[in-house]
């Protein structure tokens, strides 16, 4: 193994510690020492690579973001654009342990954005890349003629606003929200917009 790959290989083990401690106990809480034992590397190798809790904990919410999107639009080629987009959506709410886990990483940016100018910036960021995403796909489907034309920004922010809404009463795990009440009600805001089936698409 090349010391590149080397390299590459201790980042992403400190970086799924650091998303996987900071979920638990919180990123205030958080000590590096933490993070590497979590990881199996020395403190003094962590704080090569991350000199600071506040930097380790911006590349630990790109990685998790990045994670997120990986492999969600592998084939959009061949697949329609409304599973393409149905596939972003279910991303965007908690639905799985591994989405839980990158709800809580946002939950704790918000929280310190509040706080911290830096993170605040660095949190707004983060949502352009989100409404991007989004904003991508339904361009995508417009000009393949499968969407109806619409207001892409406007309708990626709504798409986000939902989501964020009806994932923290996930998170609270509010009685009377339920994963397909929230995905349903997400969908039909999208589906009216752009002349789809009121119902969500599967694989």
């Amino acid at each position: 193994m090349s010391t590149k790959v080397r390299t590459a290989d201790t980042r992403e083990r400190i970086l799924t510690a650091a998303c996987e401690v900071i979920a638990e106990i919180g990123f205030e809480k958080i000590r590096m020492r933490m993070v590497a034992e979590r990881a199996g590397v020395s403190t003094a190798l962590l704080h090569y690579h991350f000199d600071t809790r506040e930097k380790l904990f911006t590349e630990a919410m790109t990685h998790s973001f990045a994670n997120t999107a990986v492999g969600l639009e592998h084939d959009a080629e061949t697949a329609s654009a409304a599973v393409i987009l149905a596939r972003i959506l279910r991303s965007l709410l908690p639905t799985d342990p591994e989405l839980q886990q990158d709800w809580r990483l946002w939950q704790e940016l918000w929280a310190r954005a509040l706080r911290d100018e830096t993170t605040r910036t660095f949190a707004v960021d983060l949502y352009a890349q989100l409404h991007g995403w989004v904003a991508g796909a339904v361009r995508r489907g417009i000009e393949s003629g499968e969407f109806t034309p619409t207001d892409v920004d406007d309708l990626s922010t709504l798409v986000l606003s939902l989501s964020d809404g009806y994932g923290i009463r996930l998170m609270l795990r509010d009685p009377t929200v339920t994963l397909d009440s929230a995905l349903t009600s997400v969908w039909r805001q999208v589906a009216a917009a752009l002349g789809l089936p009121a119902v969500l698409p599967t694989e």
